[in-house]
């Protein structure tokens, strides 16, 4: 079991930088894999970007390489969202979500643990 705190979200410009973050508890976070998924107004969860257990590999969605990074620290079970060059299409309320598995993966249903949200708005 893992529980999973957003925080980080907030209204910015267009073109500004916002860092989330998510705590997880339990003392077994290094062997869960990581992702950030989105969801707009009236419009599907989508999958933003993935990273492996240890932190070496990452998986990022089209519409976010470059601007976006995903990283963890697994010495203080946390995972972070770096976003930059932030667009008003960015708005949405952003999940964290872990799963207990080997591969980086798309699909919100093959998480099995979810965070509560933190909204983001960016404004033009």
């Amino acid at each position: 079991q893992v529980q999973l705190v957003e925080s980080g979200g907030e209204l910015v410009q267009a073109g500004g930088s916002l860092r989330l973050s998510c705590a997880a508890s339990g003392r077994t976070f290094s062997s869960y894999i990581m992702a950030w998924f989105r969801q707009a107004p009236g419009k599907e969860r989508e999958f933003v970007a993935a990273i492996s257990r240890s932190g070496t590999h990452t998986l990022h969605t089209d519409s976010v390489k470059g601007r976006f990074t995903i990283s963890r620290d697994n010495a203080n079970n946390t995972v972070y969202l770096q976003m930059d060059s932030l667009k008003p299409e960015d708005t949405a309320v952003y999940f964290c979500a872990a799963r207990g598995d080997f591969s980086l993966g798309r699909v919100a249903a093959d998480y099995n643990y979810w965070g509560q949200g933190t909204q983001v708005t960016v404004a033009s």
